[in-house]
């Protein structure tokens, strides 16, 4: 198959860093969509046990983020500064602790995370172990801008041009292209983040609290990484409902019992109209095609 055609050469490449992002406790309990109290852990710090790969519900926890998450600073999370280190960090972006017992230890972005707009980032257990939250990560940020020469109504968003080589785009009947998904959402499931303007940044959630419609849609199978089909939302200029349209994204964050929320998205790929065509695809997920998180082969 061709490779397709992009304007990568044309591409800025810059270094962005940040440091590892402390974990938060929101509040003495929060209330879940039916009522119930719960006080878990959520956002933030250096996740061990939780990877891309590992389903994206089930956990004992909260918006859970996978390996590590990283801010610019934690006192200025809307600052400029933290927008550009969030809009410029691509899933598939190489990341390197440039301090600490972990210092030159490589990594991987795998997206970011709105509200509290961290960059998540995935090393391996050995780097993991080595690390603390007074480590900075510089990335080697590279991706946005990024162009489909042969195919100008699709928009590209947050994706390292490596990794879009990878996923098995093709072109399709009708001068659309096949995107490989492991599971397809209707519009109507999509919540936390709809509204937002700035899709190079921050993400939306997958409301998962009617057991009938998640399992309708295979919702509960749903493991961080996976690239995952939203139909009949357009995310080029914010994310809003637009029948036809279908938008692309990655699981970067794992369930919730807020109402309203659930695993959260981050956008790679947008489209008015309906030329992304998903296809069900069980091994479509960025940290298998990266090899990365629970895909990692053991040393």
């Amino acid at each position: 198959m061709p490779k397709l055609a992009t304007n990568e050469k044309n591409l800025v490449k810059i270094a962005v860093q940040g440091k590892i992002a402390a974990a938060y406790q929101w509040a003495p309990f929060e209330v879940a969509h039916d009522g119930r109290p719960f006080a878990l852990p959520s956002t933030g710090g250096i996740t061990y046990n939780v990877k891309v790969g590992d389903p994206a519900g089930g956990w004992a926890g909260d918006h859970v983020e996978p390996g590590v998450s990283a801010v610019w600073d934690e006192e200025k999370r809307s600052s400029k500064q933290n927008s550009g280190f969030n809009f410029l960090a691509c899933c598939g972006n190489r990341a390197r602790v440039v301090s600490g017992g972990a210092k030159g230890a490589r990594g991987t972005v795998v997206g970011h995370h709105g509200g509290v707009e961290h960059v998540i980032i995935d090393f391996d257990d050995r780097a993991l172990g080595r690390m603390t939250l007074d480590d900075k990560i510089l990335i080697e940020a590279f991706g946005q801008g990024l162009k489909l020469l042969d195919y100008p109504d699709v928009t590209l968003y947050s994706i390292d041009p490596g990794l879009l080589g990878k996923i098995g785009l093709k072109p399709s009947r009708g001068g659309g292209l096949t995107v490989p998904v492991t599971t397809i959402v209707p519009a109507e499931v999509m919540g936390s983040g709809i509204g937002a303007l700035n899709i190079g940044t921050g993400d939306y959630d997958i409301m998962t609290h009617d057991p009938k419609t998640v399992r309708k849609h295979g919702i509960d199978k749903v493991r961080l990484g996976d690239l995952i089909a939203i139909m009949d939302h357009d995310n080029r200029y914010g994310r809003t409902f637009r029948p036809g349209a279908v938008s692309i994204g990655v699981v970067i964050h794992a369930d919730s019992f807020l109402a309203g929320h659930g695993p959260g998205v981050s956008t790679i790929m947008t489209c008015e109209r309906p030329l992304l065509k998903p296809v069900r695809d069980p091994n479509a997920n960025a940290g298998r095609i990266l090899g990365i998180g629970r895909y990692r082969r053991k040393r």
